[in-house]
């Protein structure tokens, strides 16, 4: 007989699916979902309304942004992030948010309504079951997990996986397809856990034999390198796990690089930092693989790299170039064994959760003694690269005074004005290669991105979940007008709810990632303003429009206006709890580092000036 008095469980008499899905949530320490209501979660709503000193459910003003919304509060907090949305429209809206996040290593469950089941198949409005349109299939070939609720009797099973595989390593998006008679239905009596641990654990191990021989091969080098990737994100931001491994290589004089999506995990401004590789890299990391750049009479390549937590896609590796091979050992490190050498081949590979392999990297630097001439020899090398060579394509670019801004110096400023623990949001299109090339990051400042998928309206929205996440830190988003017209209307959800985010929004009236690249890719010597006009926005007023949606408003065109607004912005938004929006209109004429220097494409002609600095309107 099952042993109903154990300390791991407790007994529910009659509850309904509805409050089992928060008591889950609840231990799960979710106290906020994101969504817009509808029919087919009307029970979930009316338990959301009886438990509502619990929960608060957010309402946004769409449900792409939801998702979006959700992650970044996933990201910031640590926690699940929750999208509730209806069924049909509703469930489709929210996919590309869903597939985002699961891309980008987000901890995402999106629970959509149905109809009752005794409709299924009748066509009932917004049916999404066994109709023309199947959420489920949707959802199962965008997310790690997708499950429909048939059943009181199999919710607990279904919605448990769906748990399990969220919040395991590495973290991912779900799907449950909750009927709305299901969410309504009672079961008589159910053993409920009393803690998250008793139905779901993460993975916590590495192969200590492995372990050493990456280490002992790095420590034998004379150039090794050490690649970390969003996979060490959460590992290193644990402030113990983060001395560890800077003692670690600061003992052995190990240079350390990221990924894109992994930028600033490690303090960009340590002597052994190379900053981020791949998109818009930085020129150390470039030059320390191919020291030749900075004296040819140096040995080319280097010799042993150690990657971390990277699954060495497309845009962390600038399309698999074998720049990134060298001239030793190949060690690849992941807690997915399905990644380890997916995109290279390799010498070596590890199946470990970083946050271990790094405790097993510090044991063994402590008792052993680094080889004081390999070390004193990479230490003059790195610090002469960084003596010789910018970090920067076009450092005058990002020290400029000029006007209209330059985008370069806008990072610069946005550096200087930012607070410490501050967390950076980077939507899609060319604010991506100006952030990663030009901003410096270091702990605890965070800066968030989906380079994975790319969609445009990620920072738009999920800015707002950081803030409501951790309000005690300064949340920024740096975004497109073309995004930003995409889920601007997000900034209403921002005021609703007095949430003091900020928006960096890049004013050039163009798709101008778009614009530059078919300009880069498809020029026309007899007509070379040719892609100028293709992609045009039409001149909205973008301040009005923030201003409407219940924002502060700023409209900065040149350096001064911008440091002055930046910083009354950040004071505002953390005062006030009210959303601001700093529209900066830049030059269009700069082109991000996507493309080799010396074959840069024309940039489309300026537009107009830009208007002169404003008072921030509606304060």
């Amino acid at each position: 007989m099952a042993n109903d008095r154990a300390s791991y469980f407790s007994l529910l008499t009659q509850p309904t699916v509805a409050q089992l899905v928060l008591r889950y949530l609840e231990l799960e320490g979710v106290d906020r979902l994101f969504g817009i209501p509808g029919a087919a979660v009307m029970h979930l709503l009316e338990e959301l309304r009886l438990q509502r000193d619990s929960f608060e459910y957010i309402i946004c003003r769409h449900e792409t942004g939801a998702a979006y919304i959700a992650d970044g509060y996933s990201r910031v907090s640590g926690k699940l992030g929750v999208v509730l949305v209806t069924s049909g429209p509703g469930a489709t809206n929210a996919v590309t948010g869903t597939m985002n996040a699961q891309n980008s290593g987000t901890a995402l469950l999106t629970i959509t309504g149905e109809i009752p089941e005794a409709y299924f198949g009748l066509g009932y409005l917004q049916e999404g079951i066994d109709a023309s349109l199947n959420i489920d299939a949707i959802y199962g070939s965008s997310s790690r997990y997708s499950s429909v609720v048939t059943s009181p009797s199999n919710f607990q099973t279904l919605f448990t996986q769906a748990l399990r595989d969220a919040l395991s390593l590495p973290r991912q998006a779900v799907h449950i397809s909750l009927p709305d008679d299901v969410a309504a239905a009672q079961l008589d009596l159910v053993r409920f856990p009393t803690s998250s641990h008793n139905y779901r654990t993460v993975p916590q191990g590495a192969d200590p034999q492995r372990v050493q021989r990456a280490f002992e091969a790095l420590i034998q080098a004379e150039r090794p390198l050490v690649f970390l990737g969003n996979g060490a994100r959460g590992p290193l931001a644990q402030r113990a796990s983060l001395e560890m491994f800077t003692a670690w290589v600061e003992k052995f004089t190990i240079a350390v690089m990221t990924t894109p999506d992994a930028k600033g995990i490690f303090p960009e401004r340590h002597p052994l930092s190379l900053r981020n590789y791949g998109m818009a890299a930085c020129e150390w990391a470039q030059c320390y693989m191919d020291p030749q750049r900075l004296d040819p009479s140096l040995p080319p390549g280097y010799d042993a790299l150690l990657v971390v937590g990277s699954t060495l896609g497309g845009l962390a590796t600038n399309k698999w170039d074998p720049l990134l091979l060298p001239t030793g050992s190949f060690m690849q490190l992941d807690v997915d064994p399905s990644v380890i050498g997916r995109a290279f081949p390799i010498e070596l590979g590890i199946v470990a959760e970083a946050g271990t392999a790094v405790e097993y990297l510090h044991a063994l630097g402590e008792r052993t003694d680094p080889n004081a001439a390999a070390v004193s020899a990479r230490r003059e090398l790195i610090a002469r690269l960084k003596q010789e060579m910018s970090p920067f394509v076009d450092p005058a670019a990002r020290d400029s005074d000029a006007t209209p801004i330059r985008p370069a110096a806008l990072m610069r400023i946005l550096n200087q004005a930012l607070p410490p623990e501050s967390d950076i949001f980077v939507d899609a299109g060319n604010c991506v290669g100006w952030c990663l090339h030009y901003l410096e990051i270091d702990p605890p400042t965070r800066i968030h991105s989906s380079l994975a998928m790319g969609p445009m309206g990620f920072g738009v929205g999920a800015v707002i979940g950081g803030k409501l996440a951790a309000p005690q830190r300064t949340c920024i988003a740096v975004v497109g007008d073309g995004a930003f017209l995409m889920h601007g209307s997000e900034v209403s959800t921002a005021a609703q709810y007095g949430v003091g985010a900020i928006w960096v929004v890049l004013c050039d009236n163009d798709l101008l990632m778009v614009s530059q690249g078919m300009n880069y890719f498809f020029p026309d010597p007899t007509n070379p303003d040719v892609w100028s006009d293709y992609y045009k926005l039409g001149s909205p007023d973008l301040a009005k429009f923030a201003l409407g949606l219940g924002a502060d408003v700023y409209n900065v065109g040149t350096p001064g206006e911008a440091e002055r607004m930046i910083r009354q912005a950040i004071t505002a938004a953390n005062a006030d709890r009210k959303p601001q929006v700093i529209v900066a209109h830049i030059d269009t004429r700069d082109v991000p580092p996507y493309y080799p220097p010396k074959a840069a494409p024309k940039a489309p002609p300026p537009g107009n000036d830009p208007p002169a600095g404003t008072p921030p309107a509606g304060s």
